[in-house]
Parts: C-alpha cells; structure tokens; sequence
C-alpha cells in the first residue's frame, strides 16, 4: 500500500483554497435524458419489499402527483404481500402492482426491471444493491437506491461504474443519505464551507446506541436454510449488511466527508463483540458491537469515530467539528454554529426522507441531471475501511481500498441450502485483503 505520508505532503491544496479555485468550473444542469411532462405519470418498481422498501416507496409516492407503483419484487412471497397490502393501505389507488407484475425469487430484480417503469427503488439487503444497480441502469432505468450502498471494496467499484454509466446515459441515481436534505444541517454545512469556523483541524463522530435486539426474526424457523435464515436476519451479517457501521453509521460517516468534501486519506482503528454473545449467539450472527476509529482527512485532519450498539448503555448520536476559530455541533434535530457569532438552528418540518425523492421526481420531469452515486458509494467505502481497519488492526489506506482491495463477500451461489457462517473477525489475526 502506498504510504499515507506521500499524498499529505507540505504544498498540498487545502479544502479551501480547492473550493476557491473550483468555484468558477460550470456545472453541468442539464442531461440527455427525455424530460417527463409535468402531468405525464412516472411508474415506480420496487426492488425489496421489506419495511424500508415499503416506506421509501411510501414517501416516493407521495412526494409528488401523476407517480404510480407498477411492479414488485423480493426474494420472499410473504414479504411482497405483506408490502403490498401495506401499499395499498396506505397509498391506495397509486399501486397498480398486478399479480403479473409481482417477482419473486433471486432473480426478481430482472422480472421488474423488465416491466414498464421508469423509476426503480433499490431496497434489498446492501449485499445485493451493487447487481441491481448495475442491472436497473444497463436497462435505462432511473434508481433510487437505499444505503448503504455496498458491503465490500468490490462492489462499491461496480457502483461507482455504474454510476459513470448512468451519467452517460442521462438517468438520475440518489442515494438513500437522506440527512444531506435536513435543512439545518446543509445551513449548518454551508457556514462550515463558508469559513464561519476557520479551517477544519478535528473533530469527533459519536453513535452509541442499542442492540437492535428485536430486529427481524427472533428464531429460526426449522424449514429455512442456512441461506434463509441469513438473508431473513440480514443486519447480522457482515456479507449482507456490511456490520453496522457500513449498515447505520454511514448516515455520521457520509456528514462528516460533507463537512471536509472529502473522504479520508486513511483510518485505523479496532472493535470486537463483548455484548452479543450468550443464549442468543445464533440471533447475532457475526457483526461487532463497538468500533473505535480514527480517521485521517486531507491536512492531516483527524476525525474519532466511535460506535455502538450494546443495550443497557448510554445513547449518544451527533458531530462535532472543531476550526480554527469555531466549533460546529450537528446531530439530527440542532445544529450549534459557535464561530464569529453563536446560530442555533433546529430540525425543519420539511422530511427530509420526502424530500430526497421530490428532488428526484422533479429532476426525471425537467431533464435535469442529478446523480448521487459515486458521493454515496465513497461514504459507503468510508464505513467499509473502517471496519476492514477494525476487523484485522490495520491501517487502511483509501487509495488502496478504492482501487487494490480484492475483499469480496459474496457467497460460492446465490441458492437455498447450505451456508457456512464466517468466523467473527479477531484484529491481528484476520488478514486484510
């Protein structure tokens, strides 16, 4: 790997001398795609019927007028009725799913894709969003994809290629990074990028919270396999979920590169599993419960992430970011601008998580290019690093994760059957690949 030093040498440009010289690059407004009418109906297909599948579908239908859901798939019937009634219930007349346009099975993405529809909404288990995303846009399909947006180096290159592709073709992606759309945390990024606080030199990153202990199944059912009872317990599994700094915190994660428009040069940190263990082993599958990482940003800037998920702890969830000559506090519903002057500012009424699919509604009518797809990938890295970095006790090197980094979780098929469960991760014994 290349050394850290080599890319923080003395002479580098500093984040604000690179948003100085860049402010007069002209930005592309405008894409090749075909722009929709404003009373033309835009068909939404659903890729994942699980609960963030029904509840992103959810607010993308009621984000904007003349936006109907024409297709459904996942991997298990009962979710995909269970979704659909859901639907139905709450949306109503929008769902005009038939059964002829409800998959399922490993390959009911395609069955979807291959139906009239416009928009795709990406929500299966992270493992799987690299293929489907790549599928949705060799079929010219605009994607709104949940994060994260992968779970390993290999597949965030796929995304990212991907990506490039959609560009090309004029279809918009947006990431599921939906705090990117809170109104007092982009007012709060825009004093941040504006100078209110000096030049960025620290900052910390703090999420402790539960164990997620009534999430999904509480057992396996005696007919699943080992496939089955993976995938239905998903969040438990690193090949799926990418552990839960790749699966929750990249929400923290993804603000703090905002804050330095940059993802970081490179992070070591460490972590294991303390509280899940016990009676309930089988539940916990193989992710961590507590990360502790630093994060090395460009100037040399050092960012302390923590994570947890342990029940019975204390609960902590916001940023703070410290400047030459100020502090920035961000969290979900206030932000604290303490620069030349003290701005408190709190959560708007405006849903952010609404929002996210107005802002692309509006983009597919008007032509207009919008397209989030290496920013969400590059956070979703930023998480992977961090847990490769914790998992083996080493340093991690960005350069070398994006472009060298052959780590690839994918399973020897994607069938039902036999799956052996990997081993948990013991720093300074597994290797990093």
């Amino acid at each position: 790997m290349k050394k850290t030093e080599d890319r923080n040498r003395p002479g580098k440009m500093t984040r604000r001398e690179f948003m100085k010289a860049t402010a007069a690059v002209p930005v592309l407004m405008f894409s090749t795609t075909t722009a929709f009418a404003q009373g033309q109906t835009i068909r939404v297909g659903l890729i994942g019927c699980g609960g963030r599948g029904t509840y992103d579908t959810t607010n993308c239908l009621n984000a904007a007028p003349n936006v109907e859901l024409a297709a459904m798939g996942d991997l298990f019937g009962d979710h995909l009725e269970d979704s659909f009634t859901r639907l139905k219930e709450r949306v109503g007349e929008k769902v005009k799913v038939t059964d002829k346009t409800k998959f399922v099975g490993f390959d009911a993405y395609e069955g979807v894709l291959a139906s009239d529809v416009d928009l795709v909404i990406l929500t299966s288990t992270p493992h799987f969003r690299p293929r489907h995303l790549k599928a949705a846009i060799n079929a010219g399909k605009h994607v709104f994809m949940e994060k994260p947006v992968a779970v390993d180096p290999v597949g965030v290159r796929t995304v990212i290629a991907a990506s490039e592709q959609a560009e090309q073709k004029g279809l918009t992606i947006v990431g599921g990074t939906q705090m990117r759309r809170a109104t007092h945390i982009r007012e709060a990024m825009d004093r941040i990028h504006g100078g209110d606080i000096g030049d960025l030199v620290g900052g910390q990153c703090c999420r402790w919270g539960g164990a997620m202990s009534t999430w999904g199944p509480q057992e396996r059912e005696q007919e699943w396999s080992d496939m089955e009872w993976q995938i239905r317990n998903w969040y438990f599994y690193t090949w799926l979920s990418g552990d839960f700094i790749t699966e929750m915190h990249i929400h923290n994660l993804d603000l703090i590169n905002w804050a330095f428009d940059s993802p970081p040069v490179s992070c070591s940190g460490f972590g294991g599993r303390q509280a899940r263990t016990g009676p309930e082993v089988g539940k916990w599958g193989n992710i961590y419960d507590h990360f502790s990482v630093e994060f090395l940003y460009p100037g040399e800037v050092r960012v302390e992430y923590i994570g947890t998920q342990i029940d019975n702890t204390v609960h902590r969830n916001n940023q703070r970011l410290v400047g030459t000559n100020g502090t920035a506090y961000i969290d979900f519903g206030e932000v604290i601008v303490n620069g030349a002057r003290r701005v408190e500012l709190e959560r708007g009424e405006m849903n952010p998580a609404v929002q996210q699919h107005a802002d692309q509604i509006e983009a597919i009518r008007k032509g207009r290019s919008l397209n989030e797809g290496r920013r969400v990938a590059e956070s979703t890295l930023t998480t992977i690093m961090g847990r490769m970095s914790c998992y083996t006790g080493q340093t991690v090197d960005w350069d070398w994760v994006l472009n060298e980094s052959q780590l690839d979780l994918s399973p020897p098929a994607y069938a039902f059957g036999d799956l052996e469960i990997r081993p948990e991760a013991v720093p300074g014994m597994s290797r990093l690949v």
